[in-house]
């Protein structure tokens, strides 16, 4: 049974939540704050979570970074398109503007779910057939769910870069386009190919969101000191290769 952690400060609302979830066979369980949330999580993980923005204490803009390896969608009364792309852009996987439809929140709560299980199978097929096993000094070496290239080590399944500076993580988006690249280092892949390929990951990246993601996560990598890079290739796309 999955489990939807309902992190909802308005009591109505969180209990219409539990009250549906329930009788589409969820296992739900509830926060009232963000900081009550913090510990509910690490004593119960749960499949997904619904996150209102405006909470007491830890707010939810705050919590958002701090949840990892679960699909989070928002449910807020916030409608601007600002807060929307800053919360897909932070790691939330969907964001939904209340008032809504159960019938659509449900919905979108059962292709998340769905991504998720196909990802972990996805991962384990990956990790039984070691798909990179060429360890020349231009090829990416994949161990489990960790690919290394150069002085770079990725763990695919906590999203973390690791470097000997330290470590960064990045967002489902940011993962998604780098575990593609680094899949084919050095080689230029197009941007059509890039998007098609993570669109089941990322349904909010598209072509002009794509430059976006790219330079955050170039960002990311500068700021870990790592000395490798994600290369815009004119007329063409993008590649992962050693820095200069």
């Amino acid at each position: 049974m999955n489990t939807i952690a309902v992190i909802e400060d308005d009591k109505y609302i969180g209990s219409l939540l539990e009250e549906c979830l329930t009788a589409e066979g969820y296992h739900v369980i509830r926060a009232w704050s963000g900081t009550e949330a913090l510990l509910l999580l690490e004593k119960q993980p749960p499949s997904l979570i619904l996150l209102d923005l405006m909470l007491p204490g830890l707010s939810g803009e705050e919590l958002l970074p701090r949840i990892r390896n679960t699909p989070v969608i928002i449910l807020s009364a916030r409608a601007g398109l600002d807060e929307k792309v800053d919360m897909l852009l932070g790691g939330a996987v969907d964001y939904i503007t209340k008032p809504f439809e159960m019938k659509e929140l449900l919905a979108r709560i059962t292709v998340q779910l769905r991504r998720q299980k196909d990802d972990i199978t996805s991962e384990n097929a990956v990790s039984e057939s070691s798909s990179f096993v060429n360890n020349s000094s231009d090829s990416a070496v994949s161990t489990g769910l960790v690919i290394t290239f150069g002085q770079l080590s990725f763990d695919t399944e906590t999203r973390e870069l690791l470097s000997p500076n330290g470590s960064v993580h990045l967002t489902r988006t940011e993962t998604a386009i780098l575990k593609k690249l680094m899949q084919n280092p050095e080689r230029p892949v197009s941007k059509s190919a890039l998007l098609e390929d993570i669109s089941p990951d990322t349904p909010d990246c598209t072509e002009s969101s794509l430059k976006i993601h790219v330079s955050n996560l170039r960002k990311k990598m500068k700021q870990a000191g790592i000395r490798e890079t994600v290369e815009s290739v004119w007329g063409i796309g993008f590649r992962f290769c050693q820095g200069k």
